[in-house]
């Protein structure tokens, strides 16, 4: 059975940071396009990151550039988001997901965690 799972997310004040991490069972991930996607309360699943398989090749949404950083560590598995000076409209559901396409839209991916909650406080 495919599983991601994001962790790292919590409650963080205004201009603080937070690493995310993600990682799989019953897949290698490596083999993966992986790509963060976020979603706040009334709003529609948004993309923030993508990383290629060998991680050589990253893509942003542009209202995130210079703030977060998408890396992975193929030999442990993982994926990781990390976010700088974070602010409070970063508010959201963060979510991982793995596909095969290097591509921004959601239903391009293939598997998807459960989500981490990140909420920033002003």
């Amino acid at each position: 059975q495919v599983q991601l799972v994001e962790s790292g997310g919590g409650l963080v004040q205004a201009g603080g940071s937070l690493r995310l991490s993600c990682t799989a069972s019953g897949l290698t991930l490596s083999t993966y396009i992986v790509g963060w996607f976020r979603q706040a309360p009334g709003k529609e699943r948004e993309f923030v990151a993508r990383i290629s398989r060998g991680g050589y090749s990253t893509y942003y949404a542009d209202s995130l550039k210079g703030r977060f950083t998408i890396s992975r560590d193929n030999a442990k598995n993982m994926v990781y988001l990390q976010m700088n000076s974070l602010k409070p409209e970063d508010t959201a559901v963060y979510y991982c997901a793995a596909g095969g396409r290097l591509t921004e839209v959601p239903d391009h991916y293939d598997y998807w965690g459960q989500g981490t909650q990140v909420t920033v406080s002003s």
